[in-house]
């Protein structure tokens, strides 16, 4: 007797709906974009409602352990979700699909997962969507590398008024604690002209700013052209008429060059912002790590960084709690932190990533410790930070305006050229604009103010005067 074949998927209007959910950094963001893109190409719409969804993809990060836990977490919902709408198809991509331990996992044991793929095939995603509906079972597709990276995707950008611009793809560097290189594979550069032209198309409609994306921007171009690197791009970039901001992340310390350095300084659209994860403070830990830097470098960068470029704001990454981290290599950290004056940090407890040789080092790091380092360092960074903001008290800085406070309607959020986010009496139409905001109140994260009209601006700095000396 021949087995029944499974029934075809039928693609019908109440199909065509579906929900994104994104975990991680900016460019798992715009991985998402550039899926919605091609779904809306498709004629598919959003729905916010998963229980009415055609279709649900979970675009996820495999950074930190908790957003694996996250991510199985609500793989595992949809067991019910799909009881109260059965039609649905689940999809999951992303970084952690490209771990086979985790496709294996998945594929054992979440039958309710339709479609698996990973970042370097995200652009045959219609494709794979299609060949599950017409056949009927799961399917599996996930390359391992692409040294090449495709272009003319269609983007769903969630702000017409600034959008994520994907310089590069992949990483090099293979720090010890890091899963990225495995993830997202080595580096490859997008040509110039493309990267050109993109913006170009995206001020053309209406975009005012861009975020240059890049798992290490500052390599950009290393496989390319000898004449092309990330210097060069921001100078390029910098002559579009009508984009107003360039930013980028993330830059790697190692690879922060003079050149670049006095690119930021030249070009007057690239804002006097640069995240700067430096992880540790220590030339031990950072060796461990395979950082290829040390504390002294990290001092010299942020010195020349400060000298060149007035009014600059630092930002960082830290991890506390590495593999053989001791109270020596912490305080280290914590030196660091008060000569950069950094204006915030992303901070986090060392992570065990299955598959980096951190995991397998010696001497982790009990929990009892990383959270007591943290705590420190969080009371350092949370002095600084408001420290730092109060020196804008009184000053008039000029703000995208990006959206309704979530706390109150009434009142508008967007942010300074210094990434400083600004909250302030507005109206819906301030949205996509930039205005110029006179600063009432400073707070640790946040920085309150009153619009000004243009007008009553005279002799006001659009640029916050840098308040911190160079350090040594």
């Amino acid at each position: 007797m021949s087995k029944k074949k499974p029934a075809k998927r039928i693609i019908n209007n109440a199909s065509r709906s579906f929900r994104i959910f994104t975990f991680g950094c900016q460019m798992n963001e715009n991985d998402s974009e550039k899926i919605s893109g091609m779904l809306k190409a498709l004629g598919y719409v959003e729905e916010m409602d998963v229980n009415k969804a055609g279709l649900v993809i979970l675009n996820t990060c495999s950074v930190r352990e908790n957003a694996d836990e996250r991510v199985f977490g609500n793989i595992g919902a949809y067991k019910t979700v799909k009881k109260t709408n059965p039609d649905l198809i689940l999809a999951v991509c992303g970084c952690m699909m490209q771990q086979p331990e985790i496709v294996n996992q998945i594929v054992s044991k979440y039958p309710q997962v339709d479609l698996v793929f990973g970042t370097h095939n995200l652009h045959q995603f219609p494709e794979l969507l299609n060949n599950y509906m017409v056949n009927g079972k799961r399917l599996v597709e996930v390359w391992d590398d692409s040294d090449t990276i495709v272009e003319d995707l269609p983007v769903d950008r969630k702000y017409p008024f600034k959008g994520f611009v994907t310089i590069m793809n992949g990483c090099n560097n293979f720090c010890t604690y890091c899963i990225v290189p495995y993830t997202r594979g080595r580096e490859v550069s997008r040509q110039p002209d493309k990267i050109f032209a993109e913006v170009k198309a995206l001020v053309a409609d209406g975009c005012a700013e861009v975020t240059l994306l890049g798992q290490n921007v500052n390599s950009y171009g290393n496989d390319l052209d000898e004449t092309v690197n990330f210097a060069s791009l921001l100078r390029q970039l910098n002559t579009i008429d009508n984009l107003k901001r360039i930013r980028f992340m993330t830059s790697h310390p190692k690879d922060l060059s003079d050149a670049v350095i006095d690119a930021i300084a030249a070009c007057d659209k690239v804002c006097n912002y640069i995240h700067l994860p430096i992880q540790s403070g220590s030339t031990r830990v950072l060796k461990a790590m395979n950082r290829k830097y040390t504390q002294e470098d990290i001092l010299d960068r942020v010195r020349a960084v400060r000298e060149k470029i007035p009014g600059v704001a630092i930002t960082t990454d830290l991890i506390v709690g590495f593999p053989g981290e001791t109270e020596a290599d912490f305080l280290e950290t914590l030196k660091v932190i008060e000569l950069c004056q950094f204006d915030s940090a992303f901070t986090f407890l060392y992570s065990i990533r299955t598959g980096t040789p951190a995991a397998t080092m010696a001497d982790q790091i009990p929990d009892a410790v990383k959270h007591d380092r943290i705590n420190r360092c969080l009371e350092v960074l949370h002095r600084i930070s408001h420290d730092i903001n109060q020196t804008y008290q009184g000053q008039v800085v000029e703000v995208l305006v990006e959206e309704p406070s979530r706390n109150n309607p009434e009142r508008m959020t967007g942010r300074t050229r210094t990434s400083k986010l600004v909250n302030f009496p507005g109206d819906p139409t301030d949205i996509g604009t930039q205005v110029m905001v006179k600063i009432t109140a400073a707070k640790t994260f946040s920085l309150d103010g009153e619009k000004i009209e243009q007008e009553d601006t005279h002799g006001a700095a659009d640029t916050h005067d840098d308040p911190i000396p160079a350090n040594s």
